[in-house]
């Protein structure tokens, strides 16, 4: 009954729609992109971040990412993302209306928050959490130079821990992520310290491999195995090292074309039973989409057709990995 409640809703919304995706034709890849998914047993929940969609509204954005196959947008909410904090309360409510239309979920947003003390960061979360939206990535932390380590964790545990009442309040939870550089949880292991006071279930981790292999190396396996019992959505992009400029540094590559090796990082996942909402984010070469751009140079169809590649490969390799 679901399904077919969400084809009406599909049809409905295509007919209502027509004109304004009459500008975005979309790449047929291998027949249709409405293929069944793979089977239950072995389905993950894919979200696409919504921040390489910029370049298009709310309704289109929701009609792109449905016709390529994605379960759900991580939504950018967050200053210059597709909804910005201070119109919220209008636009948020707008872009989950427009991809619950098309039977997309709207259950992930990224943001900025994690002081609790700010009204508006509260704003964000309250009218997220009356909409049904069930993760957020909070805002990333940084260690001052003024203070030592061990004092910028003790700081950072007690804010965790009073942003995790409120996440408990609101029924929502929250996910730092571990992004490579100088930030606070690049090398993992400084996270489970952050965490220390709260009790894990409405705030922990927003995996990202990328990162983890950029710092970790070969040691990212023991990363996972520290990190794994407060993974609350993961985040899947790949890259290898390169030189730009004259320096070696990451480049961000399309799946399957980098350094992760996704089948050990699947088989781990499988083995710790994590099975949480996934983000893909696609940080290579589309055109300006990739930064987020409201106008891109790459054409549409060129960017769909390598969101769906990026999207099947995943599909594939998580069906694969045992």
């Amino acid at each position: 009954m679901r399904e077919d409640k969400k084809a009406v809703s599909r049809r409905n919304f295509t007919k209502k729609s027509a004109m304004a995706l009459a500008g975005l034709p979309l790449v047929r890849l291998e027949g249709s992109f409405l293929k069944p998914k793979i089977a239950a047993n072995d389905a993950i929940e894919v979200h696409l971040f919504s921040k390489h969609l910029q370049f298009l509204d709310y309704n289109e954005m929701s009609a792109v990412a449905t016709e390529i196959g994605f379960n759900g947008l991580d939504l950018t909410v967050r200053p210059k993302g597709h909804i910005l904090p201070e119109k919220v309360n209008e636009d948020l409510p707008a872009a989950v209306e427009a991809m619950q239309k098309v039977g997309l979920s709207p259950k992930m947003m990224t943001t900025n928050v994690w002081d609790i003390t700010d009204a508006r960061q509260q704003e964000v979360l309250k009218t997220a959490s009356t909409l049904g939206i069930e993760y957020y990535r909070t805002g990333w932390l940084s260690y001052p130079k003024d203070k030592s380590i061990e004092e910028s964790l003790l700081q950072y545990a007690t804010e965790a821990k009073n942003l995790e009442i409120l996440n408990k309040e609101l029924g929502i939870i929250g996910c730092y992520q571990n992004h490579a550089g100088n930030h606070v949880g690049a090398p993992i292991w400084d996270l489970p310290t952050i965490f220390s006071k709260t009790n894990s279930e409405s705030l922990g981790c927003q995996y990202d491999i990328r990162h983890a292999v950029v710092e970790g190396g070969k040691s990212w396996e023991l990363d996972l195995r520290r990190i794994q019992s407060y993974i609350k959505s993961i985040v899947i992009k790949d890259f290898k090292w390169g030189k730009k400029d004259g320096l070696w540094q990451p480049i961000n590559t399309p799946l399957g074309e980098g350094m992760v090796d996704f089948n050990r990082y699947f088989s781990l996942l499988k083995k710790y039973k994590i099975n949480v909402p996934i983000s893909l984010h696609l940080e290579y070469d589309l055109g300006g989409a990739e930064h987020g751009a409201t106008k891109i140079t790459m054409d549409k169809k060129e960017v769909f057709a390598k969101m769906k590649k990026d999207l099947t490969f995943l599909q594939e390799a998580w069906k694969k990995a045992e």
